[in-house]
């Protein structure tokens, strides 16, 4: 696919069909921020994405267990709290668009670890009545969650560009060869070098089902995709200057990845900031703001971006 514009996105989710990927990005509510203004005007226009309907502003999160309300109390932060509070608010109302159930009526199970065959795999969401699988994968880092979703099994990862003194203590976690790769960059460039590789080996190993149960030094995650798994496809996202983010699918490379953020109304108000230009990382797809879509000479995907 040559550069096009993309289409104005459906305001209800569809589930996105084989070879594509939907992604979310969500900001968590700021501590002390009054709550959001269910009249917070929503911009209109050919880059932007309309709201999905049934995503609440309200403060109390609406459809949560009480397994989930219980884990939300549980942080001793407030920001931790509404990260927490805000990211599966947000996975529970857009599943339920996406499967068109309410998102208190959701039930999420987790499928056998693929190393012991434990209860501690991949989440899942159980999905009545049949039809294609829907899969999905939530991340949340300090100031920003994503959800992934796809009609195959997915990992998404997203952090905060760590401290230098952070990259330093954590890259002999790394693979050899990503170590090397790191040692090589500009120091200039170390913190987001860093972020890329952490969140392409999260999301590969999310994918995979173990989480860093497997250690982050078995796997090859570096800019050399020859090296990298085989029969995988992990591709970096844009997230703004702040963040790293990145999803693993098994098998070929999705064709077309949508990257849409949350309206800002969502989390926390009219103020919130959402859909910046952010750098790709070394193979990512590459993308224009303002919903154009470009294809990447080296990836072979398609990312559609919404911005503001």
């Amino acid at each position: 696919m040559d550069t096009a514009h993309a289409p104005a996105p459906d305001p209800v989710p569809t589930r996105p069909a084989p070879g594509h990927v939907d992604v979310w990005l969500v900001r968590p509510p700021l501590p002390g921020r009054p709550p959001a203004d269910h009249h917070t005007p929503w911009p209109s226009g050919p880059s932007h994405t309309p709201r999905p309907p049934g995503l609440s502003t309200a403060s109390q999160p609406p459809g949560l267990s009480a397994a989930e309300l219980r884990r939300a109390a549980s942080f001793a932060r407030p920001a931790d709290r509404a990260a927490y509070a805000t990211a599966h608010t947000a996975l529970r109302q857009l599943l339920g668009r996406y499967l068109d159930r309410p998102p208190g009526a959701l039930t999420f199970v987790r499928e056998p670890c693929p190393g012991c065959a434990g209860p501690h795999g991949r989440p899942a969401v159980v999905q009545a009545g049949g039809g294609p699988p829907l899969h999905f994968s939530l991340a949340h880092s300090r100031g920003l969650i994503a959800v992934a979703v796809a009609p195959r099994v997915i990992g998404v990862d997203v952090e905060r560009l760590p401290s230098p003194e952070t990259v330093e203590a954590c890259a002999r976690a790394l693979h050899p060869g990503e170590q090397a790769e790191l040692a090589a960059a500009p120091p200039g460039e170390r913190r987001a070098h860093f972020g890329r590789l952490w969140t392409r080996k999260e999301a590969y190993l999310k994918a995979l089902g173990t989480g860093l149960s497997r250690h982050p030094r078995t796997d090859y995650l570096g800019s050399d995709l020859s090296r990298r798994p085989a029969r995988w496809a992990v591709l970096d996202l844009p997230a703004g200057p702040e963040h790293a983010a990145a999803i693993a699918v098994p098998g070929d490379r999705p064709d077309h990845i949508t990257v849409r953020w949350l309206p800002a109304e969502l989390p926390y108000g009219e103020g919130a900031l959402y859909g910046e230009d952010a750098p790709y990382g070394e193979d990512a797809p590459g993308a224009n703001p303002g919903g154009t879509a470009t294809r990447s000479p080296r990836s072979g995907s398609t990312i559609t971006r919404s911005s503001r």
